[in-house]
């Protein structure tokens, strides 16, 4: 392989970094000021995720598979920058940003800031449909002076980010500066770092002699991050956010305090690094290249063989080019992509995106562990002084959800391996800390199977019994493998959800009475609620139907008894009479007792009022429709669509808002979980007050697909020519709808703006992202779900002895 610019340099620093004594500490210059500013971490509006495609080793994550060895790195880019990245686990952020700063000649510009961004696929098909989650983004200053193009992806055979960088100069002389944010161990709080080689561990050292220019290297404990250059900066300094920091520095054009080293200070620190100067149409290519290990040897390792590799050859191992095995692999083995694709109005790209999207957002190192997203909500108002995984962590509904977009996309790995993870996350006698009811699963863990929120949601306990069922059906669980997991996992849930019990986890002592939830899907209120109980009712008749060919009859006539009941009484529990809306009568969202009609107060969430019961309606009652717990066309479902519908209703309790022709509805009326209407901040800043208000969220857009799917395949009074017509204007009502809601880089978010209130420093516009997380795993879950269902012209949740028991005409 002949030796470029890139590989003689990155062989000279490593060689530096390998041989060289250590210089003396009274040669560095100390940066003051620690432990700087309190962190924050960043915008999550992402619009852009990726991680490298790494190939399972008989269903787990293993070195020397057909990817070779595992990596486990994932990034993010928002505002056109290089957000949240993560080495380990998914959920340990160890880069808070990366950006540039630019002087010019009208004074100092910072990317992300100052800049407009768009971002592109690197990767795509002859249709432009994205074949890998490789970037291209490009940032163009505010004033037309200068425009930076960046090439992000990771290397599948280390642990190591690529950053392949186009600086022009649009406008007069400028001068890039790198601005690299470590958040080492996933906090903001305790790292250490060097510029110029200094400071790093015994075994990486750089002596005087060879003086390393263009690497940092930043640490906490055991996790280091090293920044190799493709060529030297022109000068460099390490500082504490907020007092010694480049950026605070080039206030005056000038890097005039230059700092080697943190020392032996931590805190929230910054490393920045001069490039040349440029000059009017004059551009520079620069490539970086981070790598991460337990120490500063494994780091500058990592980042050292990728610059080797060559980067176009790093580039084409991710993409799966040719014979290497890589996403392009990945993409083909989903069988039914193409074919549900075509449902969409798009040409297929945001269904192809949303299949990387699923699987980017899986740990490497739990196999099968699928979280929420890749964001922390509202990042950039949140406190990184103590780590957090926001919503890089496991909850089982949304897990159920993405489990079964990656079924329908034609993927038979990652939801059996996601139904084998289950067992991690359910509640046992040997759980750490619990002396209660075994059976249910966790509301919120790490990957890992940590416990971190321990409220009993009981549609989380009946969705990894429902997997399994889907799962067994299709083949790809067999009669032996089901019957160990029965009894290890669907009967002691199955068990759970007819008897619960009295609860014994950490801050939980509470006691649980099926079908009455201590949490239902909102994660905010207690009782009956029609879309815990649709799941429940399907979770117990799909488990009847497992126990008996597990040859456990007696559980099994249990389990359908007990879900007669639940499903027997869900109107009389849940369905108002005397309500205060419409014509009184309709589904509520939620109530504490089984009287519907008593106008009780539910509880107070997110700084909101508790209001009665029957001022608030959610979209809840459409998953009985949805799992074939009542058919479209019942009574009580088909009253509740106009109360659900209202647009006249005053804001605070108006779910559905038209936006741009696409309707979309909220969680629920008096739903605080968003933006302050009135002064803008995002969730929670400023403390919890009553001027939050929850905004729109896409998936719903889908939920009222399906449901006007079912109805239009249940109404046997048109011809197929009414009925195909039909199902074309859902497609072009609901599935173009989801597509709108998708950003730049084709992903799709948690919450969109409804157009109420201050629209925030964001600006934003009906129907844009907030701030809230992008992407949703759940999000692009239900748009899948919903292309697979138009397609198979039946709906992809429904569960056919549910159906069969309750919803036959």
């Amino acid at each position: 392989m002949p030796m470029t610019k890139s590989l003689i340099l990155a062989s000279v620093a490593t060689l530096a970094l390998c041989a060289a004594p250590a210089l003396a500490q009274d040669q560095a210059r100390i940066a003051p000021g620690a432990p700087g500013e309190a962190p924050t971490w960043v915008n999550a509006a992402k619009t852009g995720a990726g991680a490298s495609y790494e190939a399972y080793v008989d269903g787990r994550y293993a070195d020397g598979g057909p990817t070779g060895d595992v990596s486990r790195v994932w990034f993010s880019l928002a505002d056109g920058i290089l957000t949240e990245t993560m080495y380990g686990l998914i959920h340990e952020a160890q880069i808070k940003q990366l950006r540039f700063a630019v002087v010019t000649g009208t004074g100092l510009s910072v990317e992300g800031t100052d800049t407009t961004s768009r971002t592109e696929y690197l990767h795509t098909d002859a249709n432009g449909r994205p074949l890998s989650p490789a970037y291209r983004v490009i940032t163009t200053d505010n004033q037309g002076r200068y425009e930076i193009e960046k090439r992000i992806y990771t290397d599948p055979d280390q642990q190591s980010l690529v950053v392949r960088t186009t600086i022009k100069a649009m406008s007069g002389e400028i001068t890039p500066y790198l601005l690299l944010e470590p958040h080492i161990a996933n906090t903001g709080v305790g790292d250490r770092g060097s510029v110029d080689g200094i400071g790093f561990d015994p075994q990486t050292q750089v002596g005087e002699d060879a003086p390393l220019r263009g690497a940092f290297h930043a640490f906490e404990g055991n996790t280091n991050l090293v920044l190799l250059a493709d060529a030297p900066f022109h000068a460099s300094s390490v500082g504490f956010v907020g007092t010694s920091d480049g950026l605070r520095d080039l206030a005056d054009g000038q890097l005039d305090q230059r700092y080697t080293t943190t020392g032996d200070a931590a805190g929230n620190i910054m490393l920045t690094g001069q490039m040349r100067r440029l000059s009017a149409g004059e551009s520079e290519g620069r490539d970086f290249v981070i790598g991460f290990g337990p120490n500063g040897r494994a780091a500058t390792d990592a980042a050292h063989n990728t610059f080797r590799t060559g980067l176009d050859t790093v580039l084409a191992n991710f993409n799966g080019e040719g014979d290497r095995v890589g996403w392009e692999d990945y993409i083909a083995s989903l069988t039914d992509l193409p074919r549900i694709a075509e449902q969409s109005t798009d040409g297929g790209k945001l269904a192809y995106a949303s299949a990387l999207m699923l699987k980017v957002q899986e740990d490497r190192t739990h196999a099968g562990a699928l979280i929420a997203s890749l964001s922390n909500p509202w990042g950039d108002t949140v406190d990184a002084t103590n780590p957090s995984t926001g919503y890089k962590a496991v909850w089982p509904r949304d897990f159920y959800q993405v489990a079964m977009a990656m079924l329908a996309l034609g993927d038979t790995e990652t939801p059996l391996a996601a139904f084998r993870y289950l067992p991690q996350v359910q509640v046992r006698a040997d759980t750490p800390g619990n002396t209660g009811a075994t059976g249910w699963f966790l509301q919120k863990t790490w990957v890992d199977g940590t416990v971190e929120w321990v409220a009993v949601q009981l549609d989380q306990t009946a969705m990894p019994i429902m997997l399994g069922y889907k799962l067994w059906k299709a083949g790809l669980v067999s009669e032996a493998e089901m019957a160990d997991m029965y009894t290890r996992m669907i009967k002691p849930a199955a068990d759970f959800l007819v008897e619960g019990g009295k609860l014994g986890l950490n801050w939980n002592d509470r006691t649980v009475t099926p079908p009455w939830t201590q949490q239902e899907r909102w994660e905010e209120q207690e009782g009956y609620s029609p879309s815990t109980t649709a799941a429940v009712v399907a979770g117990l008749v799909t488990a009847a139907e497992i126990a008996r060919a597990s040859g456990d009859t007696a559980s099994a006539d249990r389990y359908l008894a007990t879900a007669d009941d639940y499903a027997g009484k869900i109107e009389s529990r849940m369905f108002t009479t005397e309500g205060s809306l419409g014509d009184g009568k309709y589904f509520v969202r939620i109530t504490r007792n089984d009287d519907p009609n008593d106008r009780a107060p539910i509880g107070e969430a997110n700084a909101q009022q508790g209001l009665p019961e029957d001022q608030i309606v959610d979209g809840g009652f459409l998953e009985l429709v949805r799992y074939g717990v009542r058919p479209p066309y019942a009574s009580s479902i088909v009253a509740t669509l106009p109360e659900y519908d209202d647009q006249t209703r005053e804001d605070r309790l108006r779910v559905r808002y038209d936006l741009n022709g696409v309707p979309a509805w909220r969680r629920y009326g008096n739903d605080g979980y968003g933006e302050n209407v009135e002064t803008g901040n995002g969730y929670g800043v400023g403390g919890m007050t009553p001027g939050q208000r929850g905004r729109v969220w896409p998936f719903f857009t889908g939920e009222r697909g399906h449901y006007d799917l079912a109805a239009v395949l249940a109404d046997t009074s048109g011809n197929e020519g009414w009925r195909e017509s039909s199902l074309n204007g859902i497609r072009l009502l609901y599935v173009r709808g989801m597509e709108s809601f998708a950003n730049g880089g084709l992903l799709l978010p948690e919450q969109v703006w409804d157009g109420v209130g201050n629209p925030t420093a964001y600006n934003y516009q009906p129907g844009q992202g907030t701030n809230s997380a992008t992407p949703l795993a759940w999000t692009h879950a239900e748009y899948i779900k919903l292309l697979r269902s138009l397609a198979d012209r039946k709906v992809w949740d429904i569960y056919e002895p549910v159906a069969e028991r309750y919803s036959a005409e």
